[in-house]
């Protein structure tokens, strides 16, 4: 067996499982949740172990630290939680952008990332505003 199969075992499970982009810190919880006594240095040498091996890629966002998400079988998009920075997957694309160009542009590539509330942020808000 591979020295530090069963860490990286754990690490792919947590971003398998999780259905959305992880931040570092939301993959060392959830691995350590498998892996006691599992340091953060090994989930970023594991994450750039699986992000060569094209299992997972990672997800940049203005401003904000990388995330992490298993390989994408489609295109798509995320939508920020500005409360609880939760990123969540979009499956949507919208058709049409090429006639947004400017006259004798390409479109090479695109990423939309849209913000508000996630749907459990949203309910706690709300609930807060019918207490006044």
């Amino acid at each position: 067996m591979k020295r530090g199969t069963h860490q990286r075992n754990a690490i792919r499970k947590a971003l398998l499982n999780a259905g959305r982009p992880l931040s570092v810190n939301e993959v060392f919880a959830l691995a350590q949740n498998e892996v006691a006594g599992l340091g953060i240095a090994t989930v970023y040498r594991n994450l750039k172990a699986l992000q060569l091996e094209e299992l997972i890629v990672q997800v940049d966002l203005p401003g904000q630290p990388p995330r992490w998400e298993k390989a994408p079988e489609r295109h798509h998009h995320h939508f920020l939680c500005r409360t609880c920075d939760k990123l969540s997957e979009i499956q949507d694309c919208p058709e049409g952008l090429r006639h947004l160009l400017p006259e004798g542009y390409t479109l090479e590539e695109h990423d939309i990332l849209l913000r508000g509330q996630c749907d459990t942020c949203t309910r706690v808000t709300n609930s807060y505003a019918n207490r006044k």
